[in-house]
């Protein structure tokens, strides 16, 4: 048998770079279609156990999907009703936070000025020029929320077909791999299955324990629209480490334009932290999967490269997805050690001989020692 040629690192990097550039291009330039079938696949895999459980109790394939469906439509239908109660009584106090934030933004203008000898005219030049350069920044963001809210229309069908037609593409799976790594195939598949569907649990129930959590602390501290500004901060915690800043601000912002002094922006600062220490402590490492877990680091960039390739949709895709991923890497040997890097076990140091605990130099192989001597 002849040997395989062993190409260089360099050369396998390069090709596995412009692949990774390929692919990047491709996801970005096929978004209309691809964040609808992504958001489907993952509410596909969270609604099948519903539908396996209608269709042992001998209801109809067709049935029993259009049920399921039926029921994740009842509990979204719920979520917006509510948060659309909130939002119009919060229109009516609108006009007057309006008002009392314009005079504390002239106060604030009037403070730098005196501090700062940076006149207001200056000011309200570099605010003008700031929003003219932003302006493309809020067409993108709005376009954005308008093609989310258009998945609305789009998702329901891809939902329905992709459990209609669930033992098509499992059975494709199954055949573009060789027989011989099927059971390795099924192991993937049964754990991507299992992580998707806990992970996506877990985060609904963190969601409404945090929103209950800072609904509850707004109140107390008498901030105005505490429920919804609790549910928003919850909704924004779904995204790691960047939403929970957003969703302190909210209510910080809220309470500098109703109250006066700072003891109650101080109370909220104090009652967030305490539920993020709970959330982060108790909540994600009991309630959200257990089985993928991704590292801080790992979250940060991903979020970010979500949003950069896909928008608000990729932000909330690129978790779950990268979670997808480590779990394909953890089951193939050649790629366990970028399974490990995404993952959240730290070793305890480093492999090799290079270093060790009691000695800061460096350990030389034995037969280097021999040839010194």
């Amino acid at each position: 048998m002849p040997a395989v040629k062993e190409y260089p690192f360099y050369l396998k990097s390069t090709v596995i770079l412009f692949g990774l550039i390929l692919l990047v291009y491709v996801f970005a330039q096929l978004a209309d279609v691809m964040i609808p079938l992504a958001f489907s696949a993952f509410i596909a895999i969270l609604l099948n156990p519903v539908s396996n459980w209608l269709q042992e109790h001998k209801a109809p394939k067709i049935l029993s999907i259009c049920l399921a469906m039926l029921l994740g439509a009842i509990l979204l239908t719920g979520l917006f009703y509510f948060l659309s109660t909130q939002i119009i009584q919060f229109g009516d106090s609108l006009p007057t936070l309006k008002k009392k934030f314009g005079e504390m933004f002239v106060t604030f203008k009037d403070w730098v000025a005196a501090t700062f000898n940076y006149s207001v005219q200056k000011q309200d030049k570099l605010i003008k020029d700031a929003m003219d350069n932003s302006q493309a920044l809020v067409g993108r963001t709005l376009g954005n929320v308008l093609s989310t809210f258009g998945l609305i229309f789009v998702v329901p069908v891809y939902v329905f077909l992709v459990l209609f037609y669930k033992t098509l593409l499992l059975n494709f799976i199954y055949e573009v791999f060789s027989e011989e790594n099927s059971k390795q195939v099924a192991d993937v598949l049964k754990e991507t299955k299992s992580a998707i569907q806990s992970y996506i649990q877990g985060l609904l129930i963190e969601m409404v324990i945090v929103a209950a959590m800072n609904s509850l602390a707004l109140i107390l501290l008498g901030v105005k629209y505490g429920i919804l500004i609790g549910v928003i901060g919850a909704i924004l915690n779904l995204l790691p480490y960047l939403g929970g800043i957003i969703a302190i601000s909210l209510p910080v912002l809220m309470a500098t334009v109703t109250k006066d002094g700072y003891t109650t922006q101080l109370g909220v600062i104090i009652a967030y932290l305490v539920i993020q220490f709970i959330d982060n402590n108790i909540l994600v490492p009991r309630i959200v999967s257990s089985k993928v877990q991704i590292n801080a680091l790992i979250s940060i960039v991903v979020v970010l490269l979500g949003n950069l390739l896909w928008g608000l949709s990729g932000m909330f895709l690129s978790i779950p997805f990268v979670a997808v991923l480590k779990i394909i890497f953890d089951r193939i040997d050649t790629l366990k050690p970028w399974g490990k890097l995404l993952g959240d076990t730290i070793p305890t140091r480093p492999k090799g001989a290079g270093w060790t605990k009691t000695r800061k130099k460096a350990v030389l192989p034995e037969d280097e020692v021999k040839g010194k001597s």
